[in-house]
């Protein structure tokens, strides 16, 4: 990604390393104590945990980045990536469409919140919401 912004750099290199999944090169760009918030208020202690629940919910995801926007606060920036998902679901459904929003809080060159919203558990409920 050729944005500029060092806070914008860092989250799209960590969304990337976990979409691989490489948890462990995920975690390098959290702060100690990092606050994880995923849909459902779903608590994850580390990037680790990230990965687990992914395999859990998806035979395999991946994101399509759409726009990434920053705002500058006093001791922290705030990165919101937008896009889609795509992947499969364990029964071996494809979808794509699956609409999601980040928001990050980004302190010392490193990610110290991450929550997380997407369409997965609307589609889970009702499958014919996605009509690939």
């Amino acid at each position: 990604m050729s944005n500029t912004n060092e806070a914008v750099n860092i989250v799209s290199e960590f969304l990337a390393a976990s979409m691989v999944p490489d948890p462990e090169k995920a975690a390098t760009f959290l702060a100690d104590g990092v606050q994880i918030t995923f849909t459902g208020r779903r608590l994850m202690p580390d990037a680790q945990a990230i990965t687990m629940f992914n395999k859990a919910r998806y035979a395999w995801v991946k994101k399509a980045f759409g726009h990434f926007d920053w705002m500058e606060r006093d001791d922290h920036t705030i990165v919101y990536s937008n896009g889609t998902l795509y992947g499969e679901w364990p029964d071996g459904r494809s979808f794509s469409g699956n609409r999601y929003l980040d928001r990050f809080e980004v302190r010392d060159k490193k990610i110290t919140r991450m929550d997380v919203w997407n369409d997965s558990a609307e589609w889970i409920l009702d499958p014919a919401i996605n009509r690939d």
